[in-house]
Order: C-alpha cells, then structure tokens, then sequence
C-alpha cells in the first residue's frame, strides 16, 4: 500500500532533495509540492495525502498555523514538522497544533523514510534533540493539575470522587449526608478552583488524575 505524502517548505532545494529521496521508496508516493502554509491547505483538499512534511517558518502561512487548520479539519492527517529549529517555542506550538511527529533536517534519510512510515501507522516520532521539551511540558502539565487537587479540601475532593461517579446533586448529598445548598456551593468552589467550567470536566479530571 502506499503512502501518500506532500512536501511543504519554501526552499525549493530542499523539496527538490526531499523528492529525490523518497520518490526511491517503494512504499511512499509524493504526490504534490507547497511553498508555504496556504498552499499546503488548499493542495491537502486536491490530492488528500496520508502524511505532510510540513517546514515551520514559510512566508504567507506558517507551518504551525497550516497544521491547526489541516488538523482542524482532518483530525487524522498525520502531519510530520520538518524543520531546522529544534527549540520550545517551535516544538510546543508544533505539537499543540496537532503535529504527529517532529524531525529536525538533519535527520538520517533512511530514518526519514521510517518516521514517515511510522506515522502512516499511528505512531508519533519526535526527535531526541526536541524531546526534553515536550516531557518537561507533560510534566509540568502534571505538577499544575496536583497542585490544583492540594487546593482543594478534604470534603471538596470527596464531593469530586461522587461527582465522577454521575451521581446528581441529590444523590450526592444522600451519599455524603449534606443538604443540595451545600453541594452546589462544594461544586462551584470545585470548578473555581480547578478552573474548569463545568461538573463534567471536573469528572473528567478525576478520572483523569485517579482520584478515588
């Protein structure tokens, strides 16, 4: 089966070399050019690749934005950012846009070619160098979301536990043998302090953060 790619970047020297490449895969199937972000968008709808190795910084429409808008609409276009840059404030936002992988141009061909097939099949590849950025965001991610749990008190945390079960504001205050007032006043204090917006993220967030 092949797999369908795009190159997008604005240096035609390095779309030229990219083809010259991959175009000896026996897998893989370039199967359109863009300059820059706008072109990528607007080709992504002609020829509906599998994979877009799409450069960061072009003139017109970053890669970053061009990403936000293809993932936006194809949730599963597999888009690898291939770019020169390999520090935070170009991983980050490559990443939270809905980038699957992260290769630097330095990057062994052959290893090219397997970070491509690799996301063909579901998985997410980013480089060694950038990787220490993306796992002090997931960690940080994770010490902001504790750090929320320790505001809340002892009766809060209990209120959540019951909430992420489905219970409604009378079962949990049979449960916990408190009035309806209460539990709502617990509720909204559990919202204002995780800064969520509604009883279902803050299920959501039990659940994601195990509380029990």
């Amino acid at each position: 089966m092949m797999i369908k790619v795009i190159i997008v970047d604005d240096h035609q020297m390095v779309r030229r070399g990219l083809r010259f490449f991959l175009d000896t895969q026996n897998d893989i199937e370039i199967v359109g050019e863009a300059a820059n972000g706008e072109e990528a968008v607007k080709l992504v709808q002609t020829v509906r690749p599998d994979v877009v190795l799409m450069d960061i910084v072009m003139p017109v429409m970053s890669g970053i934005e061009a990403t936000k808008q293809l993932i936006k609409v194809n949730p599963e276009l597999k888009i690898l950012v291939l770019t020169s840059f390999s520090d935070q404030d170009y991983v980050i936002p490559a990443l939270k846009a809905g980038a699957s992988g992260y290769q630097l141009k330095d990057i062994d061909p052959e290893e090219l070619a397997e970070t491509i097939r690799a996301l063909h099949a579901g998985e997410s590849k980013v480089h060694s160098k950038v990787m220490k950025y993306v796992l002090t965001r997931i960690t940080h991610k994770v010490d902001e979301e504790e750090a929320k749990v320790n505001r809340l008190t002892k009766r809060e945390k209990e209120v959540l536990i019951e909430l992420a079960k489905g219970r409604s504001n009378k079962e949990l205050a049979d449960v916990l043998h408190i009035t309806e007032k209460t539990v709502k006043t617990h509720i909204s204090n559990i919202l204002s302090k995780l800064e969520l917006s509604d009883r279902t993220q803050a299920a959501l967030f039990a659940m994601r953060m195990g509380l029990k």
